[in-house]
């Protein structure tokens, strides 16, 4: 049974990656598809390929903060890590659906806790890692947000004498190098969660006497983010890409290198921060440059109400899942 449970999470974490990569590609591909720089089927694989990169490039220090930051080692169990992964799929197919850009390394974040609490209580939570997330629920898309604002105002500095249509060209060009970094930066961190959720699950199952991330653990979860991400997750395009504020190749370009220099650094320390957040801060912050009437506000705060509903709905759905999965087992 226990070896059974443990393939069933190794399953349905790397379903879990294909999903985040399916819902999230958006983040990577809105602005350059937007914009014309690339075609759809072109954008999708660019960001796919990107997203392995991380594999080669960075750290695991997310995985680990995953893995031992958020429920004591010791309380997790087999049973807690396949409610916490079917509580943030079903989050991911469901904004999926309705179009909605949340983030699913929150859900997942959402779905340990909520499974954890039912499962061992209160003292299972390890607080200061769980209030570092909750408090960069805020921060991430600030720091997005203010990223952007900087950087375009810099490049708008550099560039104001050029001709718009020479500009255009030049913006097109460095937009292949910005979406490339994002989805870089998307892949070394989305990727990890799943990582340590995994690695949680051979502990849990015997096979790790400690906390380890294999080698073949990092290739597969890497693996599964970019085959989600190359197949696509279209509905939530045009929100990204069209519906915060209108985008052109220097917006573009803009937002997705402040975006990818914040989740560099954040993944340099081990902060497990939404890309989702991150890039949406961002595209706010290249509309408010051209002036704050430019964001469409009313598409903000729903998507900002989805944020802040995304783990106490996905804690939810975990708890209920651990219970009906006692049942059984």
């Amino acid at each position: 049974m226990t070896n059974t449970l443990m393939i069933a999470v190794i399953v349905a974490a790397l379903a879990f990656d294909f999903f985040n990569g399916f819902h999230d590609s958006a983040n990577a591909i809105a602005t350059i598809v937007i914009t014309k720089t690339l075609r759809p089927g072109q954008a999708v694989v660019m960001a796919g390929l990107a997203n392995f990169v991380g594999y080669f490039a960075f750290g695991v220090a997310v995985a680990s903060t995953i893995g031992k930051g958020v429920v004591g080692v010791e309380f997790i169990s087999l049973p807690i890590l396949i409610a916490a992964l079917l509580g943030a799929i079903l989050w991911n197919i469901i904004t999926w659906l309705i179009g909605l850009p949340t983030s699913s390394s929150h859900a997942l974040i959402g779905g340990l806790v909520g499974a954890a609490l039912v499962s061992a209580g209160p003292k299972a939570i390890i607080a200061a890692g769980l209030l570092k997330i909750l408090l960069f629920i805020v921060v991430a898309p600030v720091l997005g947000w203010l990223g952007s604002v900087l950087f375009t105002n810099i490049v708008l500095a550099l560039s104001r004498k050029a001709k718009p249509v020479k500009a255009n060209k030049i913006f097109k060009r460095l937009q292949l190098v910005s979406a490339a970094s994002y989805a870089v930066a998307h892949g070394t961190n989305d990727a990890q969660k799943s990582m340590g959720i995994i690695a949680l699950a051979l502990v849990a199952g015997g096979v790790n006497a400690s906390f380890t991330l294999d080698r073949w653990v990092v290739f597969s979860c890497y693996s599964a983010m970019a085959i989600g991400t190359m197949l696509g997750g279209w509905r939530i395009v045009k929100t990204m890409g069209t519906r915060i504020t209108r985008i052109g190749p220097m917006e573009g370009f803009c937002a997705e290198t402040a975006s990818a220099i914040v989740m560099f650094v954040t993944a340099h320390f081990g902060i497990p921060v939404s890309t989702t957040h991150v890039i949406a801060g961002s595209i706010m912050g290249v509309g408010t440059v051209e002036r704050a009437s430019a964001v469409r506000w009313v598409t903000a705060r729903r998507i900002v109400w989805a944020w802040l509903l995304t783990i106490p709905f996905t804690a939810a759905c975990s708890a209920i899942s651990f219970l009906i999965l006692k049942l059984f087992i």
